[in-house]
């Protein structure tokens, strides 16, 4: 078991250097086809059964016109001819190529995407989706009918006819969706869409990457702990509790180091991916803590996949500065930080490199460690000379996690046996390394320091020495001389210990390999200042009156977040992992999705559960409460909508009916406000409406929903928020989305790492729109608080949870935004359709 603990550990320590998995990806692009093959047979049949449509309509027309009007066999005759062997001819020429076209670009898209390791782990069932490129208006083959008869027949009377059932199509992966026109909308042409006055600055960070980095904590003489998470650096003063951030990285931050001044800070990032799956460039910058104004950018268009460790010399007062990619050979660069020129190169090894650092009195020497080995560098005229430390006599360790020098100038390494190595320099041997060889650096001693691997090892300034230790989460404080001298153990729940930052020599920061960083002292024990998932999220949702919200992911967790007071209320651990979640409109209470179909309903002040159920064996994507609190309806992966009455102020729930007609799995939904309809989305990009008092009835004529008003807005797809879908977009392309409260705007979570805040509604095509960057993996939800004085979204694998500031903007209502831009649209227009009720 021990051994077996170790492994994870090492391997959770190198998860970062290892390559993608050939038939990982394999299984990703097999699955990637399968679903187009799948969305594209929906289309066809959906192509055949309006044929069917047409031929069944053109007989019955004709003979109720021919009875009425003679004349109107010659106009049917047309549209016959028009839109029913036209578009066969289309269907038969142009689907296929059309099919085929969109399909090589899907499979174009997915293989760059596979370039990028942290999207491979995407959801599977996501990824059937595609573009969303072709956007017109297209009334309905009957309306067209009815035009062109009444035209025929009575020239005056067409423009109100027409504006009667006005629609727009909207095709994703060749499948039409049809959304109909609003009937306060008088021209819709005319529409004039612009950017929300309101707009978002990053308030408040929630995590910590300690999962799977090192060496990422420091402590400021200013009093701010400086770590990263996904694309943000943040600096956090510890007494005062306030944040600030620095955020020019453009894809996730790996790696941070401190300069000898304590001022200036050098960070590197991953290469990531465009939206096209193009590779972006990497590279280093070395910035001012204090100002967060960027010094110097190193490297750019150099390093390969990313920046892995960087270190500051400190013999010349941090003239030069280290680096080590992630490139399969590791190149070790050392680089001049005035003039942010290269100095020296040199290919390091293929195994993974963890560490790098300057000797601190000499700044020609270099030491790398990592996976069995450790190298010590020797820098002359711009060329590198390698050295490889000898084990001799000692076991070799699989990892050599961490070093650092003492104050005599030995090296001192924690590795992944759990020993502390102390290294020094000694003759060579002759009988092992062979005439003529060299002077070398040999271990000296072998302490024996935790139970499993040594993570971190800290200097302070006295000489002492702090290690950490992984499986028995042990901090302990040796003498100069390496003789113990206090311990303490950080409690499990927080995981093993990442790194340490000496403070003020008796108060600490530990990072933790579960996302949290600790303050305390061995005397008085340790709390946490930050706290974090440990996995990728998609459950979000926010408290109706209050100033809280709660999150669920992968890791079991349910946690209870205020925004106001910037910390984690308190967090549940959970046996299957929460996918979804929605408040009680009476705020008391809050129902979790979980990826088995089951779902529990929890009570904010006790934590305890108060109702538990079970629909079906899929996971759930959505919890939605109806307005008024009556209802709550759950959609899942197996295609229904469960509805549940809900008494007892939301502490017992009857099952009252099931939604099915969805034929892919329920993606969004959205109550009406008067709490009778629901509006859904699922997988295959329909858009279906409930009448849920009259029993979930399927509305077939969807016409009839298009004057409804929404208590909320989250469906991704639908007329109100077309305009949020890029042209070329691929369908799996937006994430969440969420209207705000005063209706005035809509946030939408992409995955391309982006927030959007788009004008609400926003129903045209190529809609502006503010964007924020930040994440560092795909969006997977976002939420606006109560008062809409704050946005939250949360990030996939970076495990991040990123609180925005709404600022600025105007109180005008969406509805009178709309009504007036459609007024004076339409005073400037005299061929416009006059407005009609629904």
């Amino acid at each position: 078991m021990s051994s077996s603990t170790n492994s994870l550990d090492d391997v959770s320590a190198d998860s970062s250097a290892e390559f993608p998995d050939r038939a990982s990806m394999m299984e990703v692009r097999l699955q990637a086809q399968e679903d187009e093959i799948t969305l594209l047979k929906s289309s066809l049949a959906d192509a055949l059964r309006r044929i069917r449509l047409h031929d069944q309509l053109l007989p019955l027309l004709k003979q109720q016109l021919i009875a009425v009007n003679p004349g109107a066999a010659r106009v049917l005759n047309q549209v016959c001819c028009s839109d029913g062997c036209t578009s066969s001819r289309k269907l038969s020429s142009s689907s296929a190529a059309d099919g085929s076209r969109h399909t090589a670009a899907r499979v174009r898209r997915n293989s760059e995407k596979l370039g990028n390791p942290e999207r491979q782990r995407k959801r599977l069932d996501k990824k059937a989706a595609s573009s969303a490129n072709l956007l017109a208006r297209s009334p309905s083959l009957e309306n067209r009918a009815k035009e062109m008869i009444a035209s025929a027949g009575s020239p005056g009377s067409r423009r109100g006819t027409y504006s009667q059932e006005q629609s727009i199509k909207m095709f994703i992966r060749g499948r039409p969706i049809t959304m109909y026109i609003p009937s306060n909308i008088q021209n819709y042409e005319d529409l004039k869409m612009e950017p929300p006055s309101e707009r978002l600055e990053l308030d408040w960070v929630y995590g910590y990457r300690g999962r799977d980095c090192r060496a990422n904590l420091y402590f400021l003489p200013t009093g701010e702990a400086v770590y990263f998470i996904a694309c943000v650096i943040v600096l956090y003063h510890v007494n005062n509790r306030t944040q600030r951030h620095y955020r020019k990285h453009t894809d996730c931050v790996r790696c941070l180091t401190l300069h000898p001044d304590k001022v200036r800070v050098a960070s590197g990032q991953s290469a990531g991916v465009d939206k096209d799956g193009k590779p972006l460039q990497p590279c280093v910058h070395i910035w001012d803590s204090t100002s967060l104004v960027t010094l110097q950018q190193i490297g750019l268009g150099t390093f390969q996949k990313g920046v892995g460790s960087v270190a500051f010399s400190f013999a010349d007062s941090g003239a030069f500065l280290c680096v080590i990619d992630d490139s399969n050979e590791h190149m070790l660069s050392v680089w001049d930080c005035n003039k942010g020129t290269k100095y020296a190169e040199v290919k390091s090894t293929n195994e993974a490199v963890f560490s790098v650092e300057f000797n601190p009195s000499d700044s020609t020497s270099i030491i790398t460690c990592g996976k069995s080995h450790v190298y010590f560098w020797t820098l002359n005229a711009g060329q590198f000379t390698k050295k490889q430390g000898i084990f001799g006599k000692y076991k070799k360790p699989k990892f050599i996690q961490c070093f650092v020098f003492s104050l005599t100038g030995d090296v001192l390494t924690g590795d992944s046996e759990g020993n502390i190595l102390t290294w020094g320099k000694s003759a060579a041997d002759i009988k092992t390394l062979g005439k003529g060889a060299k002077e070398t650096l040999q271990i000296m001693r072998q302490t024996r320091a935790h139970e499993g691997s040594v993570f971190t090892l800290c200097m302070l300034q006295g000489g002492a020495l702090l290690s950490g230790g992984g499986k028995d989460r042990k901090i302990i404080r040796w003498s100069a001389d390496l003789a113990p001298e206090r311990e303490c153990e950080i409690p499990e729940n927080f995981g093993a210990v990442r790194t340490l930052a000496d403070v003020d020599g008796e108060e600490l920061l530990v990072g933790t390999t579960r996302n949290a960083i600790l303050r305390g002292t061995f005397s008085d024990g340790f709390v946490a200042i930050v706290q974090g998932h440990v996995d990728e999220m998609w459950g979000l949702a926010t408290h109706p009156s209050q100033s809280i919200f709660l999150t669920c992911g992968h890791d079991r967790q349910v946690c209870l977040w205020n925004t106001e007071e910037y910390k984690l209320d308190w967090c549940i651990s959970l046996e299957e992992y929460g996918l979804c979640a929605g408040f009680c409109p009476n705020g008391s209470v809050v129902s979790v999705g979980l990826n088995t179909g089951r779902w529990m309903v929890l009570d904010l002040l006790t934590r305890e559960v108060v109702s538990e159920s079970t629909d079906g064996n899929e996971q759930l994507s959505v919890m939605r409460y109806s307005p008024d609190g009556s209802f709550l309806a759950v959609g899942s992966h197996d295609n229904f909508i469960y509805i549940y009455n809900v008494t007892e102020s939301g502490r017992r729930y009857i099952r009252f009916g099931k939604c099915n007609g969805h034929s892919s799995f329920i993606t969004h939904l959205d109550w009406s406000k008067d709490g009778k309809y629901i509006m859904s989305n699922s997988g295959d990009y329909e858009i279906l409406y409930w009448d849920i008092a009259a029993g979930c009835k399927l509305l077939r004529n969807r016409f009839e929903s298009k004057d409804r008003e929404w208590a909320s807005y989250t469906c991704v797809l639908g007329f109100h928020v077309m305009g949020v879908w890029l042209e070329g977009s691929d369908g799996t392309d937006i994430n969440a989305l969420c209207r705000s409260h005063s209706e005035r705007m809509v946030a939408v979570a992409d995955d391309f790492c982006k927030v959007h805040l788009f004008q609400y509604p926003c129903p045209k095509p190529k809609a502006p729109s503010h964007k924020y960057e930040g994440h560092g993996s795909h969006v997977t939800n976002v939420c606006f608080t109560h008062s809409d004085s704050h946005l939250l979204s949360m990030g996939g694998k970076d495990t991040c949870i990123l609180q925005w500031k709404v600022v600025g903007g105007s109180a005008v209502d969406s509805r009178e935004r709309l009504a007036s831009a459609s007024a004076s649209a339409s005073s400037t227009s005299t061929s416009s359709p006059e407005p009609t009720t629904g």
